[in-house]
């Protein structure tokens, strides 16, 4: 059987150092990924528990560099909920302990601290936050988050707004637009061709299928699976008028027509021998015998208007997104993929297979480069603005390519929703996450988190009551939703109290997220995400 490298490896079987410690995240999202994220600048508003995490997980895997600003001196709190603090940090300032033990985690990470509050930097550096390439921002009163938000939103530089509180947490991220060419899907099929093969491809697969009655046993079961499918494929469609099976019971008989050829064991015409090619084939019929079309999340993306109209501030993936309208315009298709999955084959004929996909793949990839490099220079830019291993890059992974853009938080409570936030029954976990936000609109108005500013907790949540039903009358839910109440009563019973395990989960699933940003591969979370220590959930909704 044939077998591919491990992608992201270096072909050397000495490995670098940096290969050898970053091995398994190389794996996932290559070099070019890793070297996204060792470029990537983040900063992080108050090092809190949550925030921390956040950060320990972005430096771990050889984050580029990062700025803590964060006013605080460390308390007794943040020493018993922060585990990159202890009780001889407190009265220290918080930023400097924090980036002092983050920096311990991974010596080529570079990080500082800044003991100033978001008011006071943007005061002396208005574009403070426009070097950074993902902000953090944790437990910020609704003010200071409005800003933030508003300056974020503007320069387009990824948000994430991050509080825990008790048994609760919530993330909401904030992009206006991200694009994500390596979506990794959990689930794809080969990109064979098999009901369009050009001529090349054509060509081989009948001169394999033509000779395979005169072949030996063994020779027999090492021809790949792709000759005997386009076999019966090409034999369906005489009897079919042209048409390829569309449903389960047609690829069944599609199936089992293709498993005739297989070949009887010598001396017994009732037992087959036993082909591991003809069994590949048969699991392949679901996935690989249809139409080749182009995905309906690429065609809306060749259909933007900003693929449609290019200009000298365009990004390379608005640029690239261009060219291959283009080119799907005048071919009707998409690149090949020039990747070929490995299968039961002997070595020979598996590399002429290779071979025969790569070199299409190629000839796809100079047209959309050619057209690329045309753009580019009609719009005055170097032609080495966009490398050839992008353009690689982005003709192979045409079927996955993302756009996601999203809402602004500044907007989110200001203005009636047309959404899921209609809907009266918002469910447990959505109310939590709008007592979550009350809380931060307590904060601005009373300077600390209810629970702690009266010794009669009843009066906090009075007041956290009435802050939560103006937020349900911005959202156009003028009548309170079913339990809003016990949700109020239960957050303002935590008094802001912070709990590392909580954090500690928040945090690594931030940083998933954080990396996804970062290196352009994977695709974010949608907005919102709330989790619930009591009972284990994890829920995911627009806001």
């Amino acid at each position: 059987m044939s077998s591919t490298p491990s992608p992201g490896l270096p072909s050397s079987p000495l490995q670098s150092e940096k290969a050898k410690r970053y091995d398994r995240q190389l794996r996932l999202w290559g070099d070019h990924g890793q070297a996204a994220l060792e470029r990537a600048s983040v900063c992080l508003v108050n090092a809190e528990a949550v925030g921390t995490e956040i950060l320990k997980s972005l430096v771990l895997p050889g984050l580029g560099n990062f700025t803590i600003l964060d006013p605080a001196m460390v308390r007794g709190e943040d020493a018993g909920n922060n585990f990159f603090l202890s009780a001889d940090s407190i009265g220290k300032s918080r930023g400097e302990v924090a980036v002092r033990l983050l920096l311990e985690m991974n010596h080529e990470v570079r990080g500082e601290a800044r003991q100033e509050s978001v008011d006071q930097v943007l005061n002396s550096d208005p574009e403070f936050f426009s070097r950074f390439q993902l902000v953090i921002v944790c437990g910020l009163p609704e003010k200071t988050l409005a800003t933030v938000s508003s300056l974020c939103w503007q320069a387009n530089i990824p948000l994430m707004a991050a509080r825990s509180s008790g048994f609760l947490a919530y993330l909401r991220l904030q992009i206006k637009e991200h694009v994500v060419v390596e979506a990794h899907p959990d689930s794809q099929a080969a990109d064979l061709r098999l009901d369009q093969p050009w001529p090349a491809l054509q060509q081989w697969l009948e001169e394999q299928a033509a000779a395979m009655p005169e072949m030996s046993l063994k020779d027999h079961g090492h021809t790949p699976y792709p000759v005997m499918l386009f076999a019966a494929m090409q034999n369906w469609r005489e009897e079919h008028g042209g048409s390829l099976p569309v449903n389960y019971k047609e690829k069944r008989a599609l199936k089992e027509k293709m498993m005739e050829g297989m070949r009887k064991r010598e001396g017994n015409d009732e037992v087959w021998e036993d082909e591991e090619n003809f069994e590949e084939g048969g699991r392949a019929v679901n996935t690989v015998v249809a139409t080749t079309t182009v995905p309906s999340t690429t065609r809306e993306i060749l259909d933007d208007p900003a693929a449609d109209t290019i200009s000298a501030t365009s990004s390379s993936f608005w640029v690239l997104s261009h060219a291959l309208r283009e080119f799907v315009n005048r071919e009707g298709r998409l690149p090949v993929s020039g990747a070929v999955p490995d299968m039961f084959s002997d070595s020979e004929r598996y590399i002429q297979l290779q071979g025969i996909y790569k070199e299409k793949a190629r000839e796809d990839m100079e047209q959309v480069g050619r057209k690329v490099a045309q753009v580019l220079e009609s719009l005055g830019r170097s032609a080495e603005s966009i490398q050839e291993a992008e353009v690689r890059r982005f003709c192979k992974e045409s079927r996955n390519l993302r756009v996601q853009r999203g809402s602004n938080i500044l907007e989110e409570f200001n203005q009636p929703s047309n959404g899921e936030w209609c809907d009266p029954d918002l469910g447990s976990d959505r109310l939590y996450y709008l007592a979550l936000r009350a809380v931060d609109r307590y904060c601005d108005q009373w300077g600390a988190d209810p629970g702690l500013t009266e010794s009669d907790i009843e009066v906090d949540i009075g007041r956290l009551k009435t802050i939560a039903a103006s937020l349900l009358s911005g959202l156009g839910l003028n009548n309170n939703p079913q339990g809003i109440d016990e949700h109020v009563h239960e957050v303002c019973r935590y008094g802001g109290a912070c709990l590392h395990s909580v954090a500690a989960f928040l945090g690594g699933s931030a940083a998933q997220e954080g990396v996804k940003i970062l290196t352009g591969q994977f695709v974010p979370i949608h907005n919102t995400v709330v989790y619930n220590a009591v009972t284990g959930a994890v829920s995911h909704f627009l806001v």
